[in-house]
């Protein structure tokens, strides 16, 4: 009976849709922080270019 449950216990199939989800919010959230500390960055090389141009 202890055999069963052991490998029951360690049998893995696969991510499930919450899994994804989470994993896709981690993603997402981790994007957004990015964008938002490098936003005067990214609007002074915007403006860099359209000076030249």
């Amino acid at each position: 009976m202890f055999k069963s449950l052991f490998a029951l216990s360690r049998r893995e199939d696969g991510q499930t849709m919450a899994e994804y989800g989470v994993v896709l919010a981690v993603i997402t959230l981790a994007i957004v922080v990015a964008l938002a500390a490098l936003s005067g960055a990214i609007s002074d090389a915007i403006n860099a270019v359209t000076g030249v141009l």
